[in-house]
Parts: C-alpha cells; structure tokens; sequence
C-alpha cells in the first residue's frame, strides 16, 4: 500500500488526502509543464469499467476482452488476436509457440527494447544481435544475412525477431526470403506499429506470430496490456492453451468440453476484464486518436525541415512504400553533446524530451553475452544521438507550437553538417 493512504500499517497512520499525481513522479520528470507523454481517456473508459465492475467477471476471458479482440480482428482480417497482459506476455507467448529450446539461437536488433529478447531468454535462447539500417533505425536485412551464412551458431538460429521501430516498417520482403531460405520463423515485434502498413498489408500479418503493447506510451492504452498475433492457423488452439496457463479453459467456457485439463506449458497470459474495458475505449476512438497523432507528427516534419537542416540534424524517414503508425517523432543529431545540450535547453523551460534505447549488446547483461563495441557500428552511432519530442493525443496545439519555437531557438552548430 502507498503512504498516503487512508489505514494503518504496523501502527504508523497514512492520509490519503495528501496523495497527488506529483508524489508519483521520477526525480526527472518534476518542474515540467509539457511531459513526453501522458495518457488520454476520450471515450467511454469510465463507463465501461462501471459497466465490468456490473458485470461481475473482471477476471481474464471476459465480454470486454472478447470485444477488443473482436475489433482487432476486424483490421487483422484473417489472423486470431489474444489479448495479454503486456506485449511482453505476448512476445513470451511467440517464443513457447515456436518451441525454441535451450541452446537455440535467435536473431533480434540491438537497438529495442529488452522484452524482445527477454522472452526468449527465458527459453534458454541465446540472442545474436543484428545491426539497424540508418534510415529507418529497422533491423537491417543484409546483417541478418551475415549471422545466417557466417556466424559460428548459425546452424542453431530459429528466429528473427523484427522490429517495427516507431511504426515504421522494416522490410518484411527482405526477412521473409530469409527466413524461407533457412527454415526458420519470422516473429513481429510490433509494439509501436498498430494501424501502420507496409505495402498496403498491416504491420503484424507479415508474420506467423506478431505482438502488440497497449502500455501507457503506446498510441492506445489500458495502462499495461498487449496482444499476440497468430496469423498461422496451425499455432491458433496452441496459443490459447499457452494463454490459460497451459490448459483448455477457454474450450470449457465454450461448453466444448466438460471440465478443462492442463493440455501443456503456459502462464497466466490474460488480462483483466477491466483492463480490456479501458482498452475497448480506446479502440472505439482509434480513428480520433491516430489522425490527430498524424497532424502533429506532419507538423513537427514540417515546421522543423529547414531547422533541421542547418543543424545538420536528421528527422524521420518514412520509405515511399510504408504507412507510418505515428508512434514517436525523433530528432538525430550530429554528436551526442548536442543532443544533451539539447535536452536541457528544453528541459529548462518546461517541456520533456527523450533519448531511447541504449544498444543492447553494451548493456551489462548484453556484455555477459558476449557482446562488444563495434558489433553493430549504426546501433552504436544512433543511439546516443537520438531523441524524442513530446507526442500524444492530448498535446494541444498551442503546446506543439511552444515546442517548436524552443526547438527552433536552439543552435548546437555554427553551420550545416551532414549526418549519418
């Protein structure tokens, strides 16, 4: 229980009326009056929870998530959506579904974050980390190749995780051909994706096995919750029974047999009823919500195109052929010094901006693994360069505008440099 609550713990009393939203925050996130992110309820959230709580079943498998799933296969056509505790739950899914074992090898970015390669360490997996392209900071398909053909482990590859960075889609051709050629499972990791395309096909079918996150920071959001999808029908009774906790519960509450056994390995992969009834909310409002993340993304790529580039910074690039998601706009700058002096010229007048992922073949665990400078030379160019501009729903246009007259008042250059 939190201080501040109303009760009694060990003697020691605590005043729930002196909790605010402020007491929660990170050192870091104190003094700023136009944060990266904040969530935004537009619907009927309220209501649904009331009407979950009515309702009585606020377990896992419930009308609200057998609602969301049903919204989501209707802009999947063809693929089964299970909805999960986080996209984590769902990338650990993905790797009990491909029956990767201990000593298998897998392929994933560097540049991501650690659930992709947590879920299939957890397997015993070993994780052998491909190099980003430098335009769409995707998984580059020419390193895949060389872990394929050169790697000492090659022959113990089973998976290429992709990632979708920002909504961008990485080139799925190019990952299907391989995975083709060497009999092995192409996996999305599309956690920034939903509602973005490649080729007029939805990120997440291009694949046997796709996972969604519905995390606080996502474009749609319960709090914490994700989704898997099959797009294999083979894996579709499997992935249920994974999701039950390896049994056949679902079939039981479908009256399709008379009691449920445990069937196989699995977790407890379902989320609450009442955080599908927020969601269902959000997915009800997914037009309102994706079209006005796609007029700030447009703004900030317009108003900032001529700055940019006499700083020699570097904005998103989206291929002639990919319908971004309108995740998360970034700014990638000549040096990592610039970058931080960046930050906190806008972190001093009340707006917060973010780096992202750090490369995670130098992280402590990665360097366990084997991991080294030099492995992947864009990842390690990139990630202490880049970062993020505030981009949510609720970000009005006056903010925007204050955001943009602060970053167009920075100057970390004397003159116009060319960037990776």
């Amino acid at each position: 229980m939190f201080v501040g609550m109303n009760s009694s713990i060990q003697g020691i009393s605590v005043n729930r009326a002196a909790v605010s939203a402020g007491d929660f925050l990170p050192p870091w996130a104190r003094g700023i009056r136009i944060p990266f992110n904040r969530p935004s309820f537009l619907g009927n959230e309220r209501v649904y929870l009331e009407k979950a709580l009515e309702l009585g079943w606020i377990a896992g498998g419930g009308y609200f998530t057998l609602q969301c799933q049903s919204l989501l296969e209707e802009h999947l056509p063809g693929s089964r959506v299970f909805l999960t505790t986080s996209g984590t739950a769902a990338l650990e899914m993905a790797a009990l579904l491909s029956d990767v074992r201990p000593g298998d090898r897998f392929i994933a970015p560097s540049f991501t974050f650690s659930s992709t390669v947590n879920a299939f360490l957890l397997r015993g997996a070993v994780p052998l980390f491909g190099d980003i392209q430098p335009d769409t900071l995707n998984l580059d398909p020419e390193s895949v190749q060389r872990l394929l053909s050169e790697h000492p482990d090659r022959h113990r590859i089973r998976a290429i995780i992709v990632v979708h960075y920002g909504g961008i889609s990485a080139r799925m051709e190019a990952f299907q051909a391989l995975a083709q050629e060497y009999g092995i499972r192409v996996i999305e990791d599309n956690a920034h994706g939903l509602f973005g395309q490649y080729r007029g096909i939805p990120l997440g079918q291009w694949s046997s096995l796709a996972a969604l996150s519905f995390h606080e920071t996502k474009n749609l959001t319960c709090g914490e919750g994700g989704a898997l999808i099959v797009n294999d029908s083979s894996l579709t009774e499997r992935a249920e029974i994974v999701r039950e906790k390896g049994t056949d519960r679902s079939r039981f509450f479908r009256g399709e047999v008379s009691k449920y056994q445990w069937q196989d390995v699995g977790s407890s992969y379902a989320p609450a009823d009442l955080l599908a009834a927020l969601l269902l909310a959000q997915l009800e409002k997914r037009e309102l919500i994706q079209s006005r993340r796609k007029v700030l993304w447009e703004r900030y790529m317009k108003e900032l195109g001529p700055w940019a580039m006499e700083q020699g910074i570097r904005l998103p690039i989206i291929p002639s052929d990919c319908l971004p998601s309108y995740h998360l706009f970034y700014l990638l700058f000549p040096s990592p010094q610039e970058r931080q002096a960046f930050v906190g010229h806008l972190r001093a007048r009340g707006i917060l901006a973010c780096s992202h992922y750090e490369p995670l073949h130098l992280c402590p665990k990665g360097r366990e693994l084997g991991g080294k400078e030099g492995d992947c030379p864009v990842t390690e160019w990139v990630s202490p360069r880049l970062v993020r501009l505030p981009l949510y729903y609720g970000l009005s246009d006056l903010e925007q505008e204050e955001i943009l007259e602060v970053v167009r008042a920075w100057s970390g250059v004397s003159q116009k440099r060319n960037v990776r």
